[in-house]
């Protein structure tokens, strides 16, 4: 396991202390947490460039008109 030293704001570190203390975890398992959510979203991202570049635009459109006729 690795360690990490951040620098912030007093206030914002004073924020993310009571942030953790309302979740019941402490500051270190609320930054793994945030941190294992922005790796999700960029990986997310990222699998969704891949597969649109891979994609055809046609179809692409073709779907996305059949459901705003759902709507």
């Amino acid at each position: 396991m690795a360690t990490l030293t951040i620098r912030l704001p007093d206030d914002k570190h004073e924020r993310l202390k009571q942030l953790a203390q309302t979740r019941g975890i402490s500051v270190n398992k609320l930054m793994e947490e945030f941190s294992t959510k922005a790796i999700a979203e960029f990986d997310t991202f990222n699998r969704f460039q891949v597969m649109a570049s891979k994609g055809d635009i046609q179809q692409g459109l073709a779907l996305l008109d059949k459901l705003d006729a759902s709507f």
